[in-house]
């Protein structure tokens, strides 16, 4: 069970979606542990958050992601939940012509990462007997599209991930689950894509609520979900 105030762990925090995620977490009163690779841009994003340890962070360097867990486990004594919000898009190229580096790019940015969060966050989520983890996957990631398969493939990779960590860890009291947002709404995206339809696309803020929502005791019966979230009706 959690317990109020929360110590939440998100990764990519200094995103659209992880700084969203960091301040609805903030508006409860959590306490948050705050990665991305960037200092800068952690600081830039989240410096103004109370009760925030940030930490620059390479999630593809296992040591440095154990190193960062101890750090929160002497900052608030314990983890209650970790919202693994790192993670990111790129089209590719026809499956026939993708090359290693693109492969090897999108599975360590979305699959990798997840890999070395779990093995430093879950032995201390079971010591202290349960808590939450929330992962990010992506809509277009039920199904392959026209160059989209490396990132498809990375993408499942994760949503297998997570519905296999449920699995080992129900028993454990710990909740793992799943979002699935279509476009998310950001000035990222809106310049990649001009000319589309803005008003279906996924606010940060919706988003975040619905991970909020995930790591709260009233989803406490939920496990191994992969939830979409589509944006407005």
């Amino acid at each position: 069970m959690t317990h109020s105030p929360q110590t939440v762990l998100i990764t990519g925090a200094a995103g659209h979606l992880g700084r969203a995620v960091a301040a609805a977490f903030s508006a409860q009163g959590a306490r948050l542990v705050l990665l991305d690779r960037a200092a800068d841009a952690l600081q830039q994003a989240c410096g103004t958050l109370p009760r925030a340890l940030m930490m620059p962070v390479d999630l593809l360097q296992p040591e440095a992601v154990q190193d960062a867990v101890a750090q929160a486990q002497v900052r608030f004594g314990r983890i209650h939940s970790v919202c693994h919000i790192a993670g990111g898009f790129r089209m590719g190229e026809a499956v026939h012509e993708t090359p290693s580096a693109t492969w090897d790019f999108l599975m360590d940015l979305n699959a990798r990462s997840l890999l070395n969060v779990a093995r430093a966050v879950v032995p201390h989520l079971i010591d202290h007997g349960g808590g939450r983890i929330v992962t990010v996957g992506a809509g277009a990631a039920l199904r392959g599209g026209a160059h989209m398969g490396a990132y498809a493939a990375s993408k499942s990779a994760l949503i297998r991930l997570t519905e296999s960590m449920s699995a080992e860890l129900k028993d454990r009291h710990i909740n793992v689950n799943c979002v699935l947002p279509s476009i998310i709404d950001t000035p990222d995206n809106r310049t990649a894509m001009p000319d589309a339809d803005t008003s279906r696309w996924v606010e940060p803020q919706a988003l975040a609520e619905v991970i909020a929502f995930l790591c709260s005791d009233a989803a406490r019966a939920v496990h191994g979900a992969s939830i979409p979230v589509s944006g407005r009706a």
